[in-house]
């Protein structure tokens, strides 16, 4: 059951103990928050059906761009510039840098303000994903391309909303993962996990299954033994949906690389950093296949990775594989 303690409250709480936690996070969390909480209004009002449909374009990312893709997005922008600390954000939605005015302090955000829109015309779970940079460009210097460019180490915070049954905030700053669940009643975000750790390994895998026969070997053979341990397969087509499944209850989610999309689908900057962060803070892993998520060093705001996250024992034994199968 949700406690009593606020989302600032437990925030502000838990940096005042910790000189390694920047005074301006929780305040920038905090303004992800009051976004999600006025998404899940217009979510769950009758105006939903004002914002449901295909927006026309597409995004830097060459998706199909939903009504509420840009609603989402604007939320973000508004929520973040109002905190007066941060100075640039970067966003699924947009091709390049959000600058935002009268702004002279040193946080960047990188954003997806909706995660598995696909899912809007069929009422199915949503989400956000977020993280944190330092900006250390000095304040009489526009923030260039290379300052948001930051491997994913390098995150001060990091977290996600899911819009579910409840509307759930799950966030780290750099020492732990806590779990917020959205009280209607005091209209706020309040405690329900203090310290979230997700199970070394699991029963769960969250896979497009369409795609099998264009997947790597060493991604088929982990799967046929997914299949041999009567694994259950839940995929939803919402990375934070399955992913948050994994987190509380043990699993791996793999988005592969594909003979038609030989980078992966996901975005290294704006999802799989958070999440890898938030793994990683939780006890789990999250790898490309060549390179751990964290370690890698972007090249482009939209630039895509294949995806293996969850439990670590399970990301362990796909990577075990991946090897056996490069060796002569």
């Amino acid at each position: 059951m949700p406690s009593n303690i606020h989302l600032a409250q437990f925030l502000q709480a838990a940096q005042r103990k910790s000189a390694a936690i920047p005074a301006d996070i929780p305040l920038i969390i905090c303004a992800v928050a009051r976004m999600a909480k006025r998404l899940r209004e217009r979510l769950n009002g009758i105006d939903i059906l004002n914002v449901t449909g295909v927006h026309g374009e597409c995004n830097a990312s060459g998706d199909v761009q939903q009504k509420l893709d840009m609603v989402a997005h604007q939320y973000c922008i508004e929520a973040l510039q109002q905190t007066g600390k941060v100075r640039a954000v970067i966003s699924e939605e947009a091709p390049g840098i959000v600058t935002l005015d009268d702004c002279s302090h040193g946080y960047i955000v990188a954003i997806d303000p909706l995660d598995g829109s696909s899912n809007i015309g069929v009422n199915a779970p949503l989400g956000t994903i977020f993280g944190i940079y330092r900006c250390t460009v000095p304040e009489t210097t526009s923030v260039q391309l290379a300052d948001v460019l930051q491997p994913g180490y390098k995150q001060l915070a990091a977290g996600y909303v899911l819009y579910g049954p409840t509307t759930m905030l799950v966030c780290t700053m750099g020492e732990g993962v806590s779990g917020f669940v959205y009280d209607p009643t005091a209209a706020a975000f309040l405690l329900a996990y203090p310290t979230l750790k997700m199970p070394e390994t699991g029963i769960y895998y969250a896979i497009n299954d369409g795609y099998f026969h264009e997947l790597p070997d060493y991604v088929q053979a982990y799967l046929q033994e997914c299949r041999q341990q009567h694994y259950k397969a839940r995929y939803t087509g919402a990375l934070v949906t399955d992913f948050h499944r994994h987190l509380m209850q043990g699993g791996i989610y793999l988005y592969p690389a594909t003979h038609t999309h030989s980078s992966g689908r996901l975005r290294l900057l704006l999802e799989c950093n958070a999440l890898a962060f938030v793994a990683a803070q939780a006890g789990g892993d999250a790898s490309s296949g060549p390179h751990p998520i964290l370690s890698i060093e972007p090249q482009a705001i939209h630039q895509r990775v294949p995806l293996y996250i969850g439990s670590v024992n399970m990301v362990a034994r796909l990577l075990h594989l991946a090897g056996a199968s490069q060796k002569p």
